[in-house]
């Protein structure tokens, strides 16, 4: 496989501008805390592509790094690409040798049919253009290769809802028809959106998580890293999304002092036919 330049003046790039930046605000907070609240599901994806040696494997929005790691100890020859420099430069210090690219989910830098398995775990639906985004997934993978599309699972059945929820008055209004956090949560939306790229769905399948924190400071902090919520600190102030998530964790307080929230992810496996 080979890296090539990005084309840094396109729409798609612009967008991975604004998506870098504020994925990249709280970048050491989201490495330390949060990010391994994910960690059962990055297995639970490893072990249904039979990631292992040899396997070529592409993070199409690596954050940094936790994932990559993973496929990197089951013996996979691992590549990523991530919007924010800031999550990079972390994933650079967990994985010196691996190929990592600053860039646009919509114009990847890499050849066709590199890879064997391309992963994007609650990536591609923050592309401008999803569609374009699994397009070049597609166009990176060969014939046969595995496609990987992590989204939250349904908003109905899991408590990390109501953190969800919390931001959304934190937040500016959202564009006209812009979809919502769990718009690809809804049956047949992953399908759908998989198939306008040409990929071919072959299962859909849950991860239940528990994140989990020791105290309110260190889930503020946690909850806090994402880009969505440095969004929210922005428009309304630091002080407003701590006391917003303060409320939200508050049914989930354990005796010790610490919280224990479940989450669900919902993942789409497809495939590249020949």
């Amino acid at each position: 496989m080979s890296v090539t330049e990005t084309n840094a003046k396109t729409p798609a790039a612009r967008s991975g501008e604004a998506n870098g930046r504020i994925w990249g605000l709280r970048a050491t907070d989201w490495a330390n805390i949060q990010e391994a609240q994910c960690a059962p599901a990055y297995h639970a994806v490893l072990d249904k592509a039979r990631a292992g040696s040899g396997t070529r494997l592409l993070d199409a929005g690596c954050g940094a790094g936790m994932a990559m790691s993973f496929a990197a100890e089951l013996g996979a020859d691992v590549s990523g690409i991530d919007a924010s420099e800031a999550l990079l430069d972390v994933a650079r210090k967990r994985l010196p040798d691996a190929p990592l690219a600053h860039g646009d989910l919509e114009a990847l830098p890499f050849e066709d049919h590199s890879f064997d398995v391309v992963t994007g775990f609650n990536a591609f639906q923050f592309a401008a253009d999803p569609t374009r985004a699994l397009q070049e997934a597609h166009r990176a993978t060969r014939p046969g290769g595995k496609v990987f599309v992590m989204t939250w699972g349904a908003p109905e059945t899991m408590e990390a809802t109501a953190l969800i929820a919390a931001l959304k008055p934190l937040l500016p209004p959202a564009p006209p028809h812009a979809n919502g956090p769990f718009a690809l949560s809804e049956p047949g939306r992953l399908e759908d959106l998989a198939a306008s790229a040409g990929l071919t769905p072959l299962e859909v399948f849950d991860v239940d998580t528990l994140w989990t924190y020791p105290d309110l400071a260190t889930a503020q902090k946690g909850l806090g890293s994402s880009g969505v919520a440095a969004k929210a600190a922005e428009n309304n102030g630091q002080d407003a999304l701590d006391a917003a998530h303060a409320v939200a964790l508050a049914p989930f307080r354990q005796k010790d002092g610490g919280y224990r929230i479940g989450a669900t992810f919902r993942v789409l496996m497809t495939e590249v036919k020949a």
